[in-house]
């Protein structure tokens, strides 16, 4: 019997007819394993995942391979997104045993959920030969099983220790760090490494941040570069927005067509604060259309932010994304087809399959004459309207906690450096405005959610569907994300209940998930026992919990005025410290929170009876040393420390700038503002 049909993970329902007996992730599937003395089968995948999809049509679909699966196995059937602790557990003995991972994860464990023979993707007819050869070896060579099980729990036992050494992230670690991401930059095709290559959205965050603290050009220039690299690519969604989750090429030209909302979270924040320094009309243009992307196609009225979109249509990858010339004059007519050909690439060749091309902006627009811009958003916009005919990729429309805390604060940043340059004449003025408007609601619906629902009895669960919130415990960067979105919030609205439920977050986090070194656990003290308890230190695709939850312990003790937390952040952010500046590509997040850290970070009072549109609240965000906070409102305004016995000099508005607890003199000028944060 499949015992998918009732679950909340879209993933685990799209696989809820499979003739294999699938159970959920549960204490009775290990039972029922243990009453028959058969393995257990995990298998971990997510909703927009290409070779799960592929894997599941080629055998899970099939009744030949779930009847050979039901026989010798119990199933169980993992969405990674809703259970992030059961996939890093297995993802190392994964990554242990064979030297890599991905998903589809397909695990193989004694009914106590002991791995002992992980791999990924298996074609079926390896798949088949794999399940009997592991049926037999259970039946015939138990011993030996046991003996590989119990090495493999050894070895991710190591891998996931905690207490190992320690050291202060200073200003030469971090320099350090930013010296290894130059070495292996890509000069040519900006970000790091060849295909497949990811947005390397946090190492480019704290380039940005070690730039504004250090002067570095060549931080800058990796920065704008990579920037621009991948926003004139096929990564990036030249009609509607918002950036794919990799490039199969070394040169962002053909991605993998999932859209995460992660990784579009950490996207906005990077061309955001890029925008914020430089001015740059192309970052502008980016951070704008990847603010529009979460909230016209991620965000879910009344809730927060879907998951993903598919990287699928209809079976078929990129079937909703390419183009052909034939395809761009049908849409545009023979004159405006053509010259959109030239300007996306868009070849008789193509860049992609069967002769079709992934858009790609050929040419320099952002700074062309305004005729010129003109009829490429005209041109953009009637294409849009064409492929919005096609059929579109389904959505996961799962609300996961963390996730929506990235959107949250990348949409509260987004909006404060909109504002500060909202008076600047532009051509396309309304449509920022519109923009920020819905991308405004977007964040307070997902915000007021993830408060509403998520938060239980003072703790957070992992992720919820049409309101209606999941069992699974909420895991470390869920309680650092939205921590760090509800500081977000307090500074954005000067509302005191976003920092008084920060603070519930972060004490939660300090009662449950504090390691004996002062690092964390990805779980909680009171979570389900699994073989070994998760704490990675790295970031990855999302920043760790370790490094999500540093973030938002420096933020709210800056915003509360309580050095415990920061305490607290330093002594975790020093169990990272020793990795920062020999792994620098895995360590992006603490680095830079570590820069945020290093420069104070700077707090920022402006009393003022107009914190929307007063001069100064646009300096203080504009001119901001990393990881500054920045608040805005009328003096001693309830529910907001910062603002606490500040009160305007001779009836002005007045801007008070500290720098871990020192003060300097209130300014009432721009100019002597810009020179305190400079």
């Amino acid at each position: 019997m499949n015992r998918l049909a009732d679950a909340t993970s879209p993933y685990l329902l799209q696989h809820k007819d499979n003739p294999v007996d699938w159970w959920p992730w549960c204490a009775e599937a290990f039972a029922e394993a243990k009453r028959r003395d058969v393995p257990v089968l995990i298998s971990v995948g997510y909703a927009a995942c290409h070779w799960c999809h592929v894997m599941a049509h080629e055998s899970f679909e099939d009744e030949h391979v779930g009847a050979l699966v039901n026989d010798n196995f119990v199933a169980i059937k993992v969405d990674r997104e809703e259970r992030p602790d059961v996939d890093a557990v297995y993802m190392t003995a994964t990554q242990a045993m064979t030297g890599q991972g991905g998903w589809p994860m397909t695990v193989f464990a004694t009914p106590d959920g002991t791995p002992f023979f992980c791999g990924t993707y298996f074609p079926k007819p390896n798949f088949v030969r794999l399940l009997q050869s592991v049926g037999t070896a259970w039946r015939d060579q138990r011993e030996a099983v046991l003996q590989q099980g119990a090495a493999v729990v050894e070895a991710i036992g190591g891998a996931q220790a905690v207490g190992g050494p320690t050291a202060p992230l200073t200003a030469e670690l971090l320099d350090a760090a930013a010296d290894q991401l130059a070495r292996e930059y890509d000069e040519t095709n900006g970000g790091f490494g060849g295909a497949p290559k990811f947005p390397p959205h946090m190492n480019l965050l704290f380039l940005l941040r070690h730039h504004r603290r250090t002067g570095s050009a060549r931080s800058l220039e990796i920065a704008r570069h990579t920037g621009e690299a991948m926003a004139r690519g096929g990564i990036h969604d030249q009609l509607a927005g918002g950036f794919a989750r990799y490039s199969v090429d070394g040169h962002w030209t053909v991605p993998h067509f999932e859209k995460m909302l992660y990784d579009n979270a950490l996207l906005l924040r990077f061309y955001t604060d890029l925008w914020r320094l430089t001015g740059d009309r192309t970052a502008r243009r980016v951070a704008r259309d990847t603010a529009r992307f979460l909230a016209d196609e991620l965000h879910r009225p009344g809730e927060g932010f879907a998951s993903a979109l598919d990287a699928d249509t209809e079976g078929v990858e990129g079937l909703t994304y390419a183009w052909t010339p034939a395809q761009l004059v049908e849409a545009l007519g023979e004159a405006d087809g053509r010259w959109a050909a030239d300007l996306f690439d868009v070849t008789p060749d193509g860049t992609f399959e069967h002769g079709t091309s992934v858009l790609k902006l050929a040419r320099d627009v952002d700074d062309a004459d305004p005729e010129i811009r003109a009829r490429w958003q005209d041109v953009v916009g009637r294409l849009l309207a064409a492929r919005d005919a096609r059929p579109q990729p389904a959505r996961d429309d799962k609300v996961v906690a963390a996730w929506n805390g990235l959107a949250i604060t990348a949409i509260a940043e987004f909006l404060r450096v909109a504002a500060g340059y909202a008076t600047r004449a532009d051509e396309d003025v309304n449509l920022m405005e519109g923009v920020t408007i819905v991308a405004d609601g977007a964040m307070r619906d997902a915000a007021e959610h993830l408060a509403a629902v998520h938060l239980v009895d003072g703790r957070l669960r992992r992720a919820s569907r049409d309101k209606v919130v999941g069992e699974p415990a909420g895991v470390l960067e869920d309680y650092g994300c939205v921590a760090e979105a509800f500081c977000a919030m307090h500074q954005l609205t000067g509302e005191g209940r976003w920092l008084e439920l920060a603070g519930t977050l972060l004490d939660t986090a300090l009662a449950h998930f504090v390691a004996p070194d002062g690092g964390f656990y990805d779980t909680a003290d009171d979570a389900e026992r699994l073989v070994t308890r998760p704490a990675d230190p790295t970031d990855n695709a999302t920043p760790s919990g370790r490094s999500a939850i540093v973030a938002a312990l420096v933020a709210y003790s800056a915003l509360s005025g309580e050095s415990r937390y920061r305490e607290a952040a330093e002594k975790a952010l020093s169990t990272v410290a020793p990795i920062v500046g020999r792994h620098a590509r895995f360590t992006g997040y603490a680095a830079t929170v570590g820069e945020a850290l290093l420069s104070g970070p700077y707090e920022i009072a402006v009393v003022t009876d107009d914190p929307e549109g007063d001069p100064l609240v646009a300096a203080a965000v504009r001119h901001a040393p990393p990881g500054a906070v920045v608040v805005a409102g009328c003096p001693d305004q309830p529910g907001v420390p910062l603002l606490a016995d500040r009160p305007l000099v001779d009836g002005r508005p007045t801007a008070y700038v500290c720098r871990g607890f020192v003060c300097q003199r209130p300014v009432t000028s721009v100019d002597d503002l810009v020179v305190q944060l400079a």
